[in-house]
């Protein structure tokens, strides 16, 4: 907190500051037991009405009066990371989006609004990457009757925690009505130490989704719709690149006696990235090394086809997979956010 000559605490931001990152301590309600104060740290995404809002690293939302703060400065961006590799917000999040591409999509000005039957939220959500091209509730307006006109509820994907992520956008969803659901968090890291966990014996790779393969898939009734978006398939759109995608593998490690498989995992190599999903293993045979044994399968095909760096989305509850990819060499390099409209 900023000091005074005087040794006071001094708040030293005011409603100019509305879009940069912001260290501030407020006084508690009088009522209320435990400490006195409270810091906070994030980007100060509106200064209204005497109410300050701070949307954290985390992406939440935190309202405090302007009457309760006792200190308050501008902070420098978070250092740049020092393991792994060096990745923007925009880089990370179109990749990401190319590795799980909709059957549909649609330009709204630099937004991309995405359907898939209902297959996944990230395949049917509005990804805002620049600006619409119209003012924001026009927008709002806009996603909510292509959603509709396809039967589906309006969602909108964000993304907070680093440079140039949209905690101003999630401020003004939230104060528009709409409702955070999901909250995950992308990871990135170097592909070479995946590949050096395990040799990968046993993984059988394939260019498609099998009966075998979708057996252990944790999302049972897999449509045509999600085979499409599975297999990368490109969507229908009138503005869509020509030319290759990315490479698609699964990965099964075969049960015993011609059973579910032991484990799976999916790889989409997009340029220097290879982005792992869906690895799962069967719940009696887990802690055996059996995921690690897939990811060092697919990251060795990842790095003959020329990528060098690795991400996942992993939930926040899930410390199984947290402690196994962070031993891998893995760490967070954002938030990200389904706003659904209400």
């Amino acid at each position: 907190m900023e000091i005074s000559a005087t040794g006071r605490l001094e708040v030293r931001i005011t409603a100019a500051d509305v879009g940069k990152r912001v260290s501030v301590r407020r006084r508690h309600d009088p009522a209320t037991e435990g400490e006195k104060f409270t810091d906070t740290v994030g980007v100060l995404a509106s200064w209204d009405d005497g109410v300050l809002l701070i949307t954290r690293k985390s992406g939440e939302t935190v309202h405090i009066p302007e009457a309760s703060l006792v200190a308050g400065k501008v902070v420098p961006p978070a250092p740049a990371r020092r393991r792994g590799p060096a990745a923007s917000y925009e880089e990370l999040a179109r990749v990401s989006a190319r590795a799980w591409r909709p059957v549909e999509s649609e330009r709204l000005g630099e937004w991309e609004l995405r359907a898939a039957a209902g297959f996944t939220r990230r395949a049917n959500s509005a990804l805002p990457l620049g600006d619409p091209g119209l003012p924001l509730p026009a927008a709002l307006d806009a996603v909510r009757r292509w959603y509709g006109e396809r039967g589906l509820p309006a969602y909108v994907q964000t993304a907070t925690g680093a440079e140039g992520t949209q905690e101003l956008l999630c401020a003004e969803l939230e104060r528009l009505g709409w409702t955070r659901e999901v909250t995950a968090e992308l990871w990135i890291g170097a592909l070479a130490p995946v590949a050096d966990r395990d040799e990968g014996a046993g993984v059988v790779l394939s260019r498609e989704a099998d009966d075998a393969w979708l057996t252990r898939y944790q999302r049972k009734g897999v449509s045509e719709v999600a085979l499409r978006v599975l297999g990368g398939g490109s969507p229908r759109s009138s503005e869509a690149e020509s030319g290759g995608g990315p490479s698609v593998w699964f990965a099964t490690v075969p049960g015993e006696g011609g059973g579910a498989p032991a484990a799976i995992g999916r790889c989409v190599v997009d340029g220097r990235w290879a982005g792992f999903a869906a690895v799962e293993v069967d719940p009696a045979l887990r802690r055996r090394g059996l995921a690690t044994r897939v990811m060092a399968a697919l990251a060795r095909r990842a790095l003959e086809e020329g990528a060098s760096a690795a991400w996942l989305q992993v939930e926040a509850d899930n410390a199984g997979a947290r402690g196994l990819y962070a031993g891998m060499g893995f760490a967070a390099h954002h938030a990200y956010h389904h706003y659904r409209s209400v």
